[in-house]
């Protein structure tokens, strides 16, 4: 369970558009992930500084990496991220199902099957 600390961390790394567009593009590539050059041109940065954002996303565990033969390749941190998740919404609704209704909707409409093709 991600506490305080390692939430203000995470969010810390998101709060710059390159990190944020390069976990959006790694969450949307699936576990498999991306390689360097091609998430740095999903993203619009050199490689110079895509370097530099994912150190600040791999500190803060939110993106993991992996050597492929001679290329590395980025993956999001799912359980990291739905960590981040569960810590905003840890105490929600308090009482009130109907306020956390459409964030639960909208993580359920992403949930994959072992089988569902409707999301790949």
């Amino acid at each position: 369970m991600i506490d305080e600390q390692q939430a203000v961390a995470a969010f810390a790394a998101l709060g710059q558009e390159h990190r944020l567009r390069i976990v959006r593009a790694l969450v949307t590539a699936g576990p498999d992930g991306l390689s360097a050059g091609a998430l740095a041109g999903e993203v619009g940065v050199s490689g110079t500084n895509l370097s530099f954002h994912v150190k600040e996303l791999t500190h803060s565990g939110l993106i993991q990496s992996r050597r492929e033969g001679r290329s590395i390749i980025y993956s999001a941190a799912y359980p990291a991220l739905s960590g981040l998740i569960e810590f905003l919404m840890r105490d929600c609704c308090q009482g009130r199902p109907e306020v956390c209704s459409p964030a639960v909707e909208a993580l359920a409409a992403c949930l994959c099957l072992p089988g569902d093709t409707a999301h790949a």
